[in-house]
């Protein structure tokens, strides 16, 4: 089988932050280290064959996907895990790094129908929370250090339940990732009036999202985000797994058929989405850009430092991460209206203008490609720009950035 095993690290306790130009080192010597590895031993001798490895490197750590063919989920993860920290250790520069997961992520209703179809003695639980919890139960890198992604509407592990305990289950569960959305408190989903608050990554007092309150300096209490804001959350939180899962998903399918998204004949989880005009320069290195820029602002999101969308292909990013929530909590009747309220003020308070729609209207095609509308406040709308720094104080990853920050565009 073949499967995709995400590997997280991180810095050590009290390093400081890694700038752009440590970032593309660290790149460059993770890409070095897992290049040199064709095979990996597995537990019990088992041989795992990698077939290739993608690192987006953010300024707390890494992600790596590495694709390999393994006999099952658990070797490949186990096995990943045992060379991601061998790669680290290897590295004079890196080998105070810390593996904190290396897991697949599953799509879980294919997964779910995968397993139950298995049978004989040794075919694994057909419970998806039963399987990981017996995995994750040993020792090994991945060991409780991130929360299990929600498993959509899956039923007890006793088979039994019914449809409003199934939902009220899933809500529970992505309410509870609702804290990892750290850059952002209750304030940007409507909590209170929108002059009140302060910038993103300015959350007044540490937990506000979370379920541990701290004291605020003059002795108040940081308001606890209501029940829409956390279900909103942690709807972004959970959108974002499932959409960076299935970017890579579209950036493999690319490569494949060695196409663009115009000319592509497989269907395409996401950037069949973006703007259909644009669609014979959405190519598989366009995709492997896109798909770094989200792993990269949705990192920004997680981990407490965003501050502003650095690029218009971020804007777009956060289109699809929007719609990716919205779909999820329709799908099982989560979308209340207070729900969609609190998304759709979290869009207003993030997005500074919407320029970019216009690209997907043909009638304004050509609209605000002309450099010279900048100075007017328009944003420049060509995709040679897409990765482009919104202004010097922007973030875009330096794998993706546009050639005036250091790289050639895709479409030039």
């Amino acid at each position: 089988m073949s499967y995709v095993v995400t590997v997280e690290t991180c810095l050590p306790d009290g390093a400081g932050e890694l700038d752009a130009l440590q970032q593309v080192g660290a790149s460059a010597l993770l890409e070095h280290g897992f290049d040199a590895v064709e095979g990996i031993e597995g537990p019990g001798g088992v041989e795992v064959d990698v077939l290739e490895t993608i690192v987006a490197v953010h300024p707390r750590g890494s992600i790596v996907k590495v694709f390999v063919h393994a006999p099952s989920l658990e070797t490949a993860e186990d096995a990943v895990g045992s060379v991601a920290a061998e790669v680290l250790e290897r590295s004079e520069l890196l080998a105070d790094w810390v593996v904190e997961s290396s897991e697949v992520k599953l799509h879980i209703d294919l997964t779910r129908e995968s397993l139950e179809a298995a049978d004989g003695p040794d075919a694994p639980p057909s419970d998806l929370r039963a399987r990981r919890a017996h995995h994750t139960a040993g020792a090994g890198p991945a060991d409780g250090t991130h929360p299990t992604r929600p498993v959509d509407g899956a039923d007890s592990a006793d088979g039994s339940g019914d449809d409003d305990e199934d939902r009220a289950d899933l809500e529970a569960r992505i309410r509870a990732l609702a804290p990892r959305l750290i850059s952002f408190g209750p304030l940007f989903f409507g909590g209170a009036d929108p002059g009140e608050r302060g910038e993103p990554g300015d959350q007044g007092e540490p937990g506000d999202q979370g379920e541990r309150q701290e004291p605020a300096e003059d002795g108040a209490t940081p308001a606890r985000p209501s029940g829409a804001a956390e279900l909103a959350a942690g709807a972004l939180v959970y959108a974002s797994e499932v959409l960076i899962d299935e970017l890579y998903d579209d950036v493999q399918t690319l490569a494949d058929e060695e196409t663009n998204v115009a000319e592509c004949r497989a269907e395409l989880w996401h950037l069949a989405e973006l703007p259909p005009r644009y669609g014979l320069a959405y190519d598989e290195l366009f995709a492997r850009r896109f798909l770094v820029t989200a792993i990269a602002l949705t990192t920004r999101f997680t981990d407490g430092s965003f501050r502003a969308l650095g690029c218009l292909a971020e804007e777009l990013v956060l289109k699809l991460l929007l719609q990716q929530a919205h779909s999820t909590l329709d799908l099982y009747g989560l979308l209340a209206d207070d729900v969609a309220e609190a998304l759709e003020r979290f869009a207003d308070e993030v997005y500074e203008d919407m320029d970019f729609e216009w690209l997907y209207d043909d009638a304004r095609d050509g609209v605000g490609e002309d450099p010279a509308l900048t100075g007017l406040g328009v944003t420049p709308l060509a995709i040679g720009t897409w990765f482009t720094p919104f202004d010097d104080d922007r973030y875009v990853h330096p794998y993706a950035v546009d050639e005036e920050a250091g790289r050639h565009s895709t479409y030039d």
